[in-house]
């Protein structure tokens, strides 16, 4: 099995599970992602992305990828699997030990919240192999890191270790290998404990392209003043504090 999966009452933890090839993504891994998202498509959970074997992923399979061809490329087999993922309605949390690099880092940069071990290591070292980092890097990652720091990243191929991704902020947190799981898992008790419809809400709403704010706030945030849980929630803020 490439994917592990654990299902929890409100999350699902999903473990790239081929530690043997240190992971990497090859159709079978993407096959298993699609799986993963039907599912979760029809049954919103939080969803927990994480390596084995002290890695997270450490690219795409090479021997697969060096028999693709042009119609391959045009079918974004990775890009899609990963636009999937990052369009899941509840947040999505990938826990980075080890290396993340190629379509691994990819992976990586469609969750909501990067969190990584103290060994983690990132990059995109597409263009020596004589291809380009095409399922997302070239337009999340400067979302999230900026142009210039992913210009750099990205036609350098440099790999970052986990303090710098810390600094340039494409990862929020850093933590020992053995606490990391126990960390992502915090992270989604936290957004666990808060209303669900608002949590799908705001992922939205970040989600969005500039051109389509305000109005995109104004109307989710329509929906959510009628909604019987806001009315209860915001009560009991209230009743608590007159305490």
């Amino acid at each position: 099995m490439s994917v592990a999966i654990e299902y929890l009452e409100d999350r699902v933890v999903a473990t790239l599970d081929q530690p043997e090839r240190r992971n990497a993504i090859g159709q079978d891994t993407i096959d298993a992602l699609h799986a993963l998202c039907a599912d979760l498509e029809r049954h919103p959970r939080i969803l927990i992305i994480s390596g084995s074997g002290g890695v997270f992923a450490s690219g795409a399979d090479i021997a697969e990828l060096r028999e693709r061809r042009a119609a391959d490329a045009r079918a974004g087999i990775n890009a899609h699997a990963f636009i999937r993922i990052a369009r899941l309605d509840l947040p999505v949390i990938a826990a980075i030990d080890g290396y993340a690099l190629g379509g691994g880092a990819e992976l990586a940069y469609a969750a909501d919240v990067r969190i990584a071990s103290t060994t983690a290591r990132f990059g995109n070292p597409e263009t020596g192999l004589g291809i380009i980092a095409a399922a997302g890097a070239s337009w999340r990652l400067p979302e999230i890191v900026g142009r210039a720091r992913a210009s750099e990243l990205l036609l350098t191929g440099r790999v970052i270790d986990a303090p710098e991704a810390l600094a340039i902020g494409l990862v929020s947190s850093l933590h020992d290998p053995a606490d990391l799981l126990a960390a992502a898992h915090a992270i989604a008790d936290s957004i666990s404990k808060h209303d669900r419809a608002a949590t799908i809400a705001m992922k939205r709403a970040i989600a969005a392209p500039r051109d389509r704010h305000p109005e995109i706030d104004l109307e989710l945030q329509a929906v959510l003043f009628e909604s019987p849980e806001k009315e209860r929630r915001m009560t009991d803020f209230l009743e608590r504090r007159k305490r």
